[in-house]
Formats: C-alpha cells, sequence, structure tokens
C-alpha cells in the first residue's frame, strides 16, 4: 500500500501530550463526545483559518481515560498552509487547546514517515500502589489503589512468561478481521522510594485492552490469588479467562513511541500492514 503524500502536501509530525480524564478516548466519534482527535483537528483548523479539517493519524489510539505523554501524530498539510503558519502554530496552537492536551513540537516528518505504521515499538507505564492509605490525592488520577498487599518479584516472575512473541487473543478484546499477534518486548515492575509500582510495557503494536487486561493478570498474581505461572497459562489457553480483569484506564501513561532510522522509514511502514501469523501458523 503506497503511503505517498499528495502532491501540494507537506506531512508534519506533531509530538503530543495529554491527560486523558475528560475525553473519550483518543478517536473522534459520533455524538459530540469530546476525543483527543477531535480537539487537536478542530484547533489547527482554528488557527490555521482553513476551511476543512486536516485528519490526524496516530501512533496509539488511546481509550477514555487513557494517559499520553510521548504520543506522536501526523497530519499533510497544503504547503502554503505550512509554509504560511508553521513559524507560529506552535504557540497558536498552545494559546487555543485545553490545558489538558498540548502539542509539544511540530516539524516536518522525513519521506516514508507514517506516525502508526512506521512505529516499531510503543513504551507504556501503569502505575498502582498498595499503600494501605490509598493514593496520594495529588496522585490519584494517575495511580491505581489496589487493596491487597502485592509481591512484586512474583509479578515479575509472572510478566517473564509473557514476554515474546505470542497470539495475545486471551489479553485483547477482539476486533473482526485485526490479528491479536504481536512481540511483547517488555514487561517488568519496579516499587519506587515512594511505594508506587511502575509497570514497563513495551511492544510493536497492542490490540484492544491488552495492556490493561495483562496488567490485571499480574495483580491477581501479586496479591496471592494466583500462582506466577497462571498469566502464562491463560496465555497459552487462547480464549478470553473471566478471571482476567481489565484494570481501570487512569493508571496507564503512554509514554514513548519509537521509529527506525530515517531511510528504514518507509520499508516498516510497508512491513506493519502485513497482517502478521504465527511461525507454523499456516496461512489459508
Amino acid at each position: 500500500m503506497s503511503d505517498e503524500v499528495e502532491p501540494g502536501f507537506v506531512r508534519v509530525r506533531l509530538d503530543l501530550s495529554y491527560d486523558g480524564a475528560e475525553f473519550s478516548g483518543w478517536a473522534k466519534q459520533a455524538g459530540g463526545r469530546r476525543t483527543v482527535q477531535g480537539e487537536i483537528e478542530d484547533a489547527l483548523r482554528t488557527v490555521t483559518r482553513s476551511g476543512q479539517t486536516y485528519e490526524l493519524t496516530v501512533a496509539g489510539r488511546t481509550d477514555a481515560g487513557v494517559h499520553a505523554r510521548g504520543q506522536v501524530a501526523h497530519v499533510d498539510l497544503p504547503r502554503e498552509v505550512w509554509a504560511e503558519h508553521h513559524v507560529k502554530l506552535l504557540k497558536r496552537l498552545a494559546g487555543r487547546l485545553s490545558r489538558d492536551v498540548r502539542v509539544w513540537a511540530l516539524r516536518e516528518a522525513p519521506s516514508g514517515f507514517n506516525a502508526r505504521f512506521s512505529a516499531i515499538w510503543r513504551r507504556y507505564a501503569y502505575r498502582v500502589t498498595d499503600n494501605p492509605g490509598g493514593v496520594d490525592p495529588l496522585l490519584r488520577g494517575h495511580v491505581l489503589w489496589h487493596d491487597w498487599p502485592l509481591d512484586v518479584d512474583a509479578m515479575n516472575e509472572a510478566a517473564r512468561g509473557l514476554v515474546g512473541e505470542h497470539d495475545f487473543a486471551a489479553y485483547c478484546k477482539k476486533r473482526e478481521g485485526a490479528t491479536t499477534i504481536r512481540t511483547l518486548q517488555e514487561l517488568s515492575l519496579v516499587r519506587g522510594d515512594d511505594g508506587i509500582i511502575t509497570a514497563t510495557v513495551r511492544a510493536d503494536a497492542f490490540c484492544h485492552n491488552m495492556v490493561r487486561s495483562l496488567i490485571g493478570a499480574l495483580l491477581f498474581v501479586g496479591d496471592g490469588h494466583r500462582t506466577p505461572d497462571w498469566p502464562a497459562e491463560v496465555l497459552a489457553a487462547g480464549v478470553r479467562d473471566s478471571a482476567v480483569h481489565v484494570v481501570r484506564p487512569h493508571g496507564l501513561t503512554l509514554e514513548e513511541v519509537g521509529y527506525p532510522a530515517d531511510e528504514l522509514l518507509a520499508a516498516r511502514n510497508r512491513e506493519a500492514r502485513n497482517k502478521r501469523t504465527l511461525p507454523g501458523s499456516g496461512c489459508c
């Protein structure tokens, strides 16, 4: 599939962050719900005085309530619009956007760049505390409270059984025609000096609810309700297990998106569009 920018247009990369608490996710929705995509597209249309909306493509479509610190998107703008506005565009967007969403950088993207398909990994963090007193009120919108003591060593033992390329159907909300095969590159947990446990979850891509389901399984191990080998057993079964809870979204933040060197962007773009199968799974 070609991803060439139309003649007369320029592809612009946006680096952005947002507090997801008051958004119904990233993607535009019917019914006037507030979304990150809708908010930024409206602001772009206003500050460039354009008569049309220029649609954003994003690296990772976050769900309602999920935050982002290192989100990446792109938009194709008419070259004359970019030439006229790019010097002051960042500051004008800052004046137009609500305070819970910020665009930090705008720059012309290199050839072959696609915010979604050129990415080689996405890194999320999920934050949880088992403090008997609950969550610091100043962090309550970004940290989950788990009211059982958590054994981080047991959780890390369980996490090691999930790393690698697998069919994560047991941890994903199935979407028609979409694969659930992913390469989980890192899944590890660390308890900070403040008692907050931060899970780092990095993969080439994620399917719907995957991170929150993985964390839900690990919490069951951490509080002693399940053994460390249980999450891998669920993975191998390949079907949703009612015991795996999808944890609440507010503890989840998209921290960073990784891209290859500029000369490899187009190749990665093409590769990412291919539907994946596991070795030996057949094709027909």
